[in-house]
């Protein structure tokens, strides 16, 4: 059984800091990139950063600077590094694991944890 475990998230004022968690088990096929995404109340889910299992990594614009994803290959998971938090970062944060097996591909969401930043 595929799980997605993700921690970390919480009240924090802005200025501060967090970070995130994602924690992936239970994945039989190989992982090609894990990554955050977010989604603030009545807006879409965004990208907000994602790193390959080479170490290549991507961020959106609005928290380049700002954000530091990682990834520990040997326990499949993978971070997020928060810093110098805005009101406008309040979300709700989903891990997303992307897999590929040949011409198999997919991909994992976990269940989201809160963000809130108060100004």
């Amino acid at each position: 059984q595929v799980q997605l475990v993700e921690s970390g998230g919480g009240l924090v004022q802005a200025g501060g800091s967090l970070r995130l968690s994602c924690a992936a088990s239970g994945i039989i096929f190989s992982i090609s990139a894990m990554g955050w995404y977010r989604q603030a109340p009545g807006k879409q889910r965004e990208l907000i950063a994602t790193i390959t299992s080479g170490g290549s990594t991507n961020y959106a614009d609005s928290v380049k600077g700002r954000f530091t994803i990682s990834r520990d290959n040997a326990k499949s998971t993978v971070y997020l590094e928060m810093n110098s938090l805005k009101s406008e970062d309040t979300a709700v944060y989903y891990c997303n694991v992307k897999y590929s097996f040949g011409a198999l591909k997919g991909e994992y969401w976990g269940q989201g944890t809160q963000v809130t930043v108060s100004s």
